[in-house]
């Protein structure tokens, strides 16, 4: 099938996807039809952020990758994010290939993806329209891409992303659930701008302790990260 030929029947799909799983589904079709293994969507960490389970939005990464990947404490040396901030474009990597768009993985980092089969890669920077950033990830052992091949999958994903916000921000929401007082205070915290460091000296409480109530918070009310949760809590004027 030629390029235009395969880009319109996978679009076509998309479009009439009618929820997210049939997003994910066509979405999956989309990694193997480019040589791929996996399809991953994620919030794009913010500066603070040091585990990337509460990120994943969806995902077939194994369950074993991403906890260890946050048991290694790999977040803060992965530096696909800064990358990417700095760009509108997708950008593709191999493992022991030249062109790698500056993507300078540490040996730790490179050990884990090596073991995992994600040893060639291609990710997109998107924006949903509340103002939120997302990467969305293609992983496999194929070969590099070619910039054609990147150019295509680069149009797919900006499609379905469109396709999987829209449907997200039409969905019904359930009622939050009440954060409890010491969640409400580490939001009220992080919303002038703390780390957890900081957080935690205040409260004379570990890292782990402060992310676990931040990851608590996010979940509780349906965020992807940090800086959407701050706002959200700010809008149902749960804090000042």
């Amino acid at each position: 099938m030629i390029t235009l030929e395969r880009q319109a029947a996978l679009n076509k799909e998309i479009s009439l996807s009618e929820s997210h799983a049939n997003v994910i589904s066509a979405l999956k079709k989309v990694a193997v039809e480019f040589g791929f293994r996996h399809v991953t969507l994620l919030a794009s960490p913010d500066p603070d952020d040091i585990l990337l389970a509460p990120l994943v939005v969806e995902t077939t990464w194994p369950r074993d990758y991403i906890r260890e990947f946050d048991r290694r404490r790999l977040m803060r040396r992965c530096p696909l994010a800064s990358i990417l901030l700095g760009s509108a474009l997708p950008v593709s990597w191999s493992v022991g290939h030249a062109d790698n768009h500056n993507l300078q993985f540490d040996e730790q980092t490179l050990d884990l993806l090596r073991r995992y089969d994600i040893v060639t890669s291609a990710a997109m920077p998107l924006h949903s329209v509340d103002g939120n950033r997302f990467i969305m990830r293609f992983d496999g052992t194929r070969q590099p891409l070619s910039q054609s091949e990147l150019n295509e999958l680069g149009m797919i994903a900006l499609h379905a992303f469109d396709v999987f916000d829209r449907l997200r921000r039409h969905e019904p929401r359930p009622t939050a659930p009440a954060l409890t007082a010491r969640e409400l205070e580490v939001v009220r915290w992080t919303s002038q701008g703390k780390t957890s460091n900081e957080i935690g000296n205040i409260l004379s409480l570990s890292d782990h302790t402060i992310n676990a109530y931040l990851t608590n918070a996010i979940r509780k009310l349906d965020c992807v990260n940090r800086t959407q949760l701050v706002a959200k809590a700010i809008r149902l004027k749960l804090i000042a």
